[in-house]
């Protein structure tokens, strides 16, 4: 059996200029057991041959073997963490290369966990298999939510202890992107490698994930616009699930326009623009309500690389690209009502259906509603015994809102689309790790399969609806590297 079988893994970023990666192979754990692995993704991925040989996951996913044409390397870039440049890369992933789907589109595959680097920056290289395990079933809760984001392929438990404040279990994760680069890559080409370097790198990155741009003549302002496009579309998807990244800097802010790095990420319960997760994140800079001005904030710094071969004279580049930037607040608003107005089955929007928004929000922060049953119950069109049903102010502006509705002939098939009825609730995810790391998986294989039919209404299991009072109050997460 040739066990390279369906392996098309090439890696077109060694065609780049040196300073931007390290070749490195994994550094080879000591006791492999294969934990989960994504056969749906696989096949997609034309690597259906590995769904037949556990021994072989195991081998190829920890890192203990690579594929005979593998050219593994880790990447370099830096980034902009809570507002500090620092200098990062890849301390603890490394990238085995592109992999041709079934669709004919490349995708990273990457392995996290997998050793030091000489990006390592004084860390280990190696990651908690709690953490791995939080990216699997984010991520891929994220893609059934149907949110641009990386995917998860395998996660390994190393059989090593990992040592993170006390002694934990090591994991590998394998993670699939249409791309690693970051703003932060793009930060890294302008100050650390050659002008000349670096367009190379801006020119191979349109070429391979922007070629629609290759014949425009202003080509590095078009792909502001483009990058700028896809991260108001995400934001505002995030904004429509509930979802709080938890650590949006520029490094993990995919150029791709996926949702990248889950660390101290979360999800909404009690609505409140103001609530952060993160233990990090002590001024709340990162907070649900503060994405979108984030996301703008790190624009302008992947805006700020381009502006030498935007044009010749400074100023007139950046006359061009505040002329873009400008476009934010505006493209994002209109992106995010249309965002709610399906939230509330509005077919066809009118300019006073803005007031119905802002009072649905306000009285939902001020009754501390959870976020996604009040639009599953309004999808629903059944009542809740919390506060907010309760109150005479909500009861006339559903009122409102019904009126507003009756007409609308698809409205709750709208809703029924772009209102999940369940989320990975963060007391299911932390039960669900615990109980995975100890050995139990049921909870979390129950937790997989239901987030794969997270909009089924026909469901509708009220126990995985329910958001335990208090639990929330002092809950943080963490980044788990």
């Amino acid at each position: 059996m040739n066990n390279n079988k369906n392996w098309a893994l090439h890696n077109s970023y060694l065609t780049l200029p040196k300073c931007f990666y390290e070749r490195i192979e994994p550094t080879p754990v000591s006791d492999p057991t294969l934990i989960y692995f994504n056969e749906n993704l696989a096949k997609k991925l034309n690597l259906e041959f590995l769904c037949y040989d556990k021994l072989l996951i195991t081998n190829y996913f920890s890192g203990n073997k690579l594929p005979d044409n593998c050219k593994s390397l880790s990447q370099a870039y830096a980034g902009h963490q809570f507002g500090n440049f620092t200098m990062l890369g890849d301390g603890r992933a490394i990238l085995l290369g592109e992999q041709i789907d079934i669709h004919d589109n490349l995708y990273d595959i990457q392995l996290k966990g997998s050793g030091r680097t000489s990006y390592s920056r004084g860390g280990d290289g190696r990651a908690t298999l709690s953490s791995m395990l939080r990216e699997y079933i984010m991520s891929e809760s994220m893609y059934h939510l149907n949110i641009p984001t990386t995917r998860s392929l395998a996660v390994i438990n190393s059989g090593e202890s990992v040592y993170r404040e006390s002694h934990n279990q090591g994991g590998v994760l394998t993670r699939i992107a249409s791309s690693h680069i970051r703003v932060g890559t793009f930060e890294f080409g302008k100050h650390f490698c050659t002008k000349n370097d670096f367009k190379k790198f801006i020119d191979y990155v349109i070429n391979r994930h922007f070629p629609d741009l290759l014949n425009e003549k202003l080509a590095y302002l078009e792909l502001i616009k483009l990058i700028m496009k896809n991260q108001i579309d995400l934001i505002v998807n995030w904004n429509r699930v509930g979802f709080i990244h938890g650590v949006m800097n520029t490094d993990n802010m995919s150029i791709a326009g996926e949702t990248i790095d889950y660390g101290p990420c979360a999800f909404i319960n009690n609505y409140n623009p103001n609530t952060v997760f993160s233990s990090i994140d002590r001024n709340g800079r990162y907070a649900f309500g503060n994405q979108h001005k984030i996301a703008y904030w790190n624009l302008t710094v992947f805006a700020g690389t381009l502006l030498d071969f935007i044009d010749s004279d400074k100023n007139r580049a950046i006359e061009l690209v505040q002329d873009v930037l400008n476009q934010f607040p505006i493209k994002y608003s209109i992106k995010w009502h249309d965002m709610m107005f399906k939230k509330l089955g509005i077919e066809t929007p009118k300019d006073e259906d803005k007031y119905l928004i802002k009072e649905l929000l306000s009285l939902m922060e001020s009754h501390k509603a959870d976020y996604t049953n009040t639009f599953a119950a309004l999808t629903l069109n059944r009542t809740n015994k919390d506060s907010l049903y309760n109150s005479d102010d909500f009861k006339d502006w559903k009122n409102r809102w019904i009126e507003r509705v009756k007409n609308e002939e698809n409205s709750y098939k709208i809703m029924e689309n772009n209102n999940p009825i369940y989320i990975p609730r963060n007391y299911l995810i932390e039960s669900a790790l615990t109980n995975c790391v100890n050995g139990d998986n049921k909870e979390f294989d129950d937790l997989l399969k239901i987030m794969s039919i997270t909009y089924n209404y026909e469901l509708n299991d009220h126990k995985l609806q329910l958001n335990p009072d208090g639990f929330d109050d002092d809950y943080k997460t963490f980044c788990g590297t």
